[in-house]
C-alpha cells in the first residue's frame, strides 16, 4: 500500500511540473518599419533566430535587427 501511494505521488509530481509554463520559449518581438515597407513584426524564437510572419530566417535575431536597421528600417517596441 506504501508504495502505491508514494507511486501515486510521484506521478502527480511529474504530471504537475510538465504542465509548469517554460519561460524559455517565450517569444519576444519587435515591430519594424521602412520607407519600402508597412510596418512587420520580427519575433525571436526560442532558438534564437528571427521570424518574419511566421517564416523562420535562419538568421539570429540580433543580426537579423541590426542588419534591417542599417538597411534603413526602424524597429523597437
Amino acid at each position: 500500500m506504501k508504495k502505491s501511494i508514494r507511486l501515486f505521488f510521484l506521478i502527480c509530481i511529474v504530471f504537475a511540473s510538465s504542465c509548469q509554463k517554460d519561460d524559455s520559449s517565450l517569444q519576444s518581438c519587435v515591430s519594424c518599419n521602412s520607407p519600402q515597407t508597412t510596418i512587420f513584426e520580427v519575433c525571436k524564437n526560442s532558438n534564437g533566430n528571427a521570424t518574419v510572419n511566421g517564416e523562420n530566417t535562419g538568421t539570429e535575431f540580433d543580426a537579423y535587427i541590426d542588419a534591417l536597421e542599417q538597411a534603413g528600417a526602424a524597429c523597437g517596441g
